[in-house]
């Protein structure tokens, strides 16, 4: 319980519409509480899993999103919300590699590459296997890929793979936010795909998943909305919190006072507007590193010919890293019957530029280039849509969990709850499952002193003690 809730109901108020802002308020309107506000810089709801429809009809998303889930809760929420307007689909995901394509997980499915790719992944992985007991422990992401998945794995996909979609090297990347995100090496399972054909396809949390029927991903957190909107303030980005005197202070110039604030803004934006932060903690701050991406619709006037979800690029030929048929999720996608929808990711950073003003042509060019666009279907785009968040994810550097210790005690020391994929800066627990019932839980841990099994401290103890 925080400070506040020990003699009184606490005024809570919440920064950001996300899946985390609206999962906590849609929580507060379920228990019937009263005394909160939830505050939106922008014009609409949902965050980074917001959905838009451009001129021609087309529906997007920002990201190749799909709907799986890991709790009770978030189930029981989704039903209430789509009511069965939703797709089932199985995945189809894949990788185009060396011109061709093979199932995901990559590290279970290389039979079908090159006969020297096939070689030096099994013997990457053989000798990785063979040296698991006597290894040194990982210093990072490049070390463990080497480690667990042999080098040939490594030099083939992983490495050049997730530096197209994080845009950070692989050796200033951490390894312990691979949890179920990564598929490791099962050299048995390796051996059985080469030598007797057998392709792994089900691993995974979202071996099945569904999608709305309407209106993309979006749709769901425009549902939550009705729950919200009598509390809600959009247009109403906050620009100041004073911990000692409770208020945040938003750009139009109003003050919201509060017992307990939940916060989504990226932390490396919270930390400088929270006065009086300590040195150490400003200083921590500057250290979390996010990377941008270009996100591209493309919208083709002729029938989608795959039944493919998605699809992985590791390769540097083509700028993106991953292409969705999100035409093949929901027949209203598009606008018209018959139409294909290609959505493309595109990630950047300091380490890796990529031009906003060519980034479109060029995913065209590397659509037709990888097959799943002709020359002839150049004439048949009735749609180009590109999206530029600046913040697309929290990379999990060598540095985060030490920055993290220091950060995230201080603001709960504060009665500051800073949750979401950026407000925590965890990737592993930033899906749209894991965001909304992080602010689920907030409301539960501060009005009925149940514990946060959600949200992962991280690098806590000595590296943020002492500090106040």
């Amino acid at each position: 319980m925080t400070r506040a809730g020990a003699g009184r109901d606490p005024r809570i108020v919440i920064i950001g519409a996300g899946p985390t802002g609206l999962g906590a308020g849609y929580r507060l309107d379920e228990l019937g509480y009263d005394d909160w506000v939830l505050l939106e810089a922008g014009d609409r709801v949902g965050g980074l899993a917001t959905s838009f429809v451009d001129e021609a009809g087309f529906t997007w998303d920002i990201g190749g999103h799909v709907m799986f889930s890991h709790y009770d809760y978030y189930d029981r929420l989704v039903d209430r919300l789509m009511g069965g307007e939703y797709s089932t689909l199985d995945r189809e995901a894949w990788v185009w590699m060396e011109d061709r394509f093979i199932p995901y997980p990559f590290q279970n499915n290389i039979r079908d590459l090159e006969p020297q790719t096939v070689f030096d992944c099994l013997m990457g992985a053989i000798r990785a296997a063979a040296a698991a007991d006597t290894a040194p422990p990982p210093a990072d992401f490049g070390e463990w890929v080497t480690q667990t998945m042999g080098d040939g794995i490594g030099r083939h996909f992983m490495i050049p793979y997730n530096f197209k979609v994080w845009a950070t090297p692989a050796d200033r990347m951490s390894f312990n936010w691979i949890g179920e995100r990564v598929s490791v090496v099962d050299v048995e399972a390796l051996l059985r795909n080469v030598l007797f054909d057998k392709p792994e396809k089900r691993w995974g949390p979202n071996s099945t998943f569904t999608y709305p029927l309407r209106g993309g991903t979006g749709h769901l957190y425009e549902g939550m909305r009705r729950f919200v909107e009598h509390k809600l303030e959009l247009g109403t980005r906050a620009v100041a919190v004073d911990p000692v005197a409770r208020c945040v202070t938003t750009a139009d110039g109003r003050t919201f006072p509060y017992d307990v604030l939940l916060t989504t803004m990226p932390l490396d934006a919270l930390v400088p507007a929270v006065q009086g932060a300590p040195d150490a903690v400003r200083a921590a701050a500057t250290r979390l590193t996010s990377s941008g991406s270009h996100i591209v619709g493309i919208g083709v006037d002729r029938p989608t010919d795959s039944d493919k979800n998605w699809i992985y690029f590791p390769e540097p030929d083509v700028p993106f890293y991953r292409v969705t048929y999100l035409s093949n999720y929901s027949p209203y996608i598009t606008p018209q019957p018959g139409q294909l929808a290609l959505l493309t990711e595109t990630s950047h950073s300091a380490f890796k530029h990529e031009d906003p003003d060519t980034i479109v042509d060029r995913v065209v060019d590397g659509l037709v280039r990888t097959g799943l666009l002709t020359d002839e279907d150049r004439g048949r785009i009735v749609s180009r849509w590109h999206c530029a968040p600046a913040q697309s994810y929290p990379v999990p550097t060598v540095e985060r969990d030490e920055a993290l210790g220091t950060i995230q005690p201080w603001l709960r020391a504060q009665d500051i709850w800073s949750r979401g994929r950026f407000g925590g800066w965890l990737y592993e627990i930033g899906n749209m499952d894991h965001s909304a019932m992080q602010g689920v839980e907030f409301v539960d841990h501060v009005l009925r002193g149940e514990p946060e099994t959600v949200w992962i401290p991280r690098g806590e103890g000595a590296a943020g003690a002492g500090i106040r």
